[in-house]
């Protein structure tokens, strides 16, 4: 038993989605009947940041079908509706056991083999387990994990459950951040425990770090750091405690895990070429190894022009979206009109991007944090009951900013600074304008600047630079007159 199609798109997440769209809107297109998206999931593609930012919230919770892709790029909402009006097979709650890419055929567990002429990966990333790291306990029925839609109706019956009690999130990352707000939300007291120096320790310096730790600590928020769960105590199905490795007892209603993630690209071993960190390669049209095969999202390592052509993988919305919108384009283009393209040569025009939403705050990253040779902090990080706003740049070879993070700045700030990221402007050349163009959160009420740098690759900036570069990330928005569209405009 089997059905054939032009077209399988292997998984159901943010990408499937985007990549559905782009595939339909395309001028070559898709006819009813070419493609189908096979998930297991029992629902239609949907925005998952939804579920930390807007599910998880005690009032005016987010829920379908309101964030069904394609909303978050503030374009059509894919309902199932939408895939049967252009023709598009839905296979849901549906898991394929194996892959045959010699013979281009999808075995799933309920027996039916699916053929294709053509396969997008897109079947994202899984979170890490405890019992991955040597620690029991995940069958626990007040455990709770958040990667899917079951993840998050789980988690909202147990925090409902336990209005008034206390939890332990297990991880200082994005997860654990944005599960410790909503926790708050619903009344709960949280402890975070988590082995490195300080919360966000892949992204934040330990001065922007310092910050958010104050503010869930005024939250009522308590931090554990360098230190870990080594086992939970569990009675009548339930965990009762949480035992850290210094013999410390965390006595808890439930236990939130965010510890990573891991790329779901099992099904492909031995078939296709992957990155060492994980990922499935592919070039800068997001094809892999097998020509027939393409990978987006959280699975695929693609080329960065920006970068230089670097391998680089991203678990994050943004990336999900350009990476389908990229791959179902390539597939779809005129073979004349790849003639002389070079883009695999100079890998993917993509900007990376990361943004989050807690409480009553708001940042975005753009560019890299990794390549910086020092690190300057701007505007005012002192708590008070005005809005934050703040912000960092990484400053790399030649005083070229490679890096931006924002703190409760504007759209039109936050647009700014990512084009200045994508051209690679200079503090030098940038300087002595910007100093002149007015300046807003970068200025402290008596005109001095707001700023520090600190060393981030061996040696330490003259302070002139570090008044040049905190003057011209304020001062983005007044500088660049070109757009770049990477800032999320919905409320998720």
């Amino acid at each position: 038993m089997g059905r054939a199609f032009a077209y399988v798109i292997l998984g159901g997440g943010v990408a499937a989605g985007y990549a559905a769209l782009e595939l339909v809107r395309h001028r070559n297109g898709v006819s009813p009947g070419e493609l189908c998206i096979i998930s297991d999931e029992a629902v239609a593609p949907y925005e998952r940041p939804a579920l930390s930012k807007g599910y998880l919230l005690p009032r005016g919770a987010a829920r379908l079908p309101a964030f069904h892709t394609c909303v978050g790029a503030n374009d059509e909402l894919l309902t199932e509706q939408w895939y049967k009006e252009h023709g598009i097979e839905l296979v849901l709650a549906t898991r394929v056991i194996s892959a045959d890419l010699r013979r281009k055929t999808l075995l799933t567990d309920t027996g039916e083999t699916i053929s294709y002429k053509t396969l997008i990966v897109a079947t994202g990333a899984r979170a890490l387990k405890l019992e991955e790291f040597g620690v029991g306990g995940s069958h626990a029925a007040n455990v709770c994990y958040l990667r899917n839609l079951e993840d998050a109706d789980k988690m909202v019956g147990v925090m409902r459950s336990c209005h008034g009690g206390s939890a332990v999130v297990i991880g200082g990352g994005y997860i654990g951040m944005e599960c410790a707000a909503a926790l708050v939300a619903h009344e709960i007291k949280v402890t975070m425990v988590f082995p490195g120096k300080h919360c966000m320790d892949r992204l934040f310096t330990p001065k922007i770090a310092e910050f958010y730790e104050k503010y869930y600590t005024a939250k009522g928020v308590a931090f554990i750091k360098g230190t870990a769960v080594t086992s939970l105590e569990v009675s009548d199905g339930k965990v009762t405690e949480a035992i850290l490795r210094d013999g410390r007892r965390l006595p808890c209603d439930m236990v939130v895990v965010g510890i990573g993630a891991r790329a779901n690209t099992g099904l492909f071993d031995g078939q296709l070429a992957t990155e060492k960190r994980g990922g499935i390669k592919v070039d800068a049209r997001m094809r892999a190894s097998d020509a027939a095969v393409y990978a987006v999202g959280d699975v695929a390592a693609f080329p960065v022009a920006l970068f230089g052509g670097d391998l680089r993988r991203f678990e994050h919305v943004d990336c999900a979206r350009r990476t389908a919108r990229r791959a179902a384009s390539a597939i779809l283009q005129d073979p004349a009109a790849s003639n002389g393209d070079n883009a695999k040569e100079e890998g993917f025009d993509y900007l990376p991007f990361f943004y989050s939403r807690v409480f009553a705050l708001s940042w975005q990253f753009y560019g890299d944090n990794a390549a910086g040779d020092a690190v300057i902090h701007f505007g005012d990080f002192s708590p008070g009951p005005a809005a934050p706003r703040f912000g960092a740049c990484w400053v790399g070879a030649g005083g070229r900013v490679g890096g931006v993070f924002l703190e409760g700045g504007t759209r039109e700030q936050s647009e700014s600074a990512a084009s200045a990221v994508r051209r690679g402007a200079t503090v030098a050349e940038l300087a002595g304008e910007l100093e002149r163009r007015g300046l807003t959160f970068a200025v402290d009420p008596e005109g001095r600047l707001r700023r520090d740098c600190i060393a981030a690759g061996g040696y330490a900036w003259h302070a002139t630079v570090g008044v040049a570069a905190a003057v011209s990330i304020a001062a983005f928005v007044y500088w660049y007159g070109w757009k770049a569209p990477y800032v999320l405009k919905r409320d998720f």
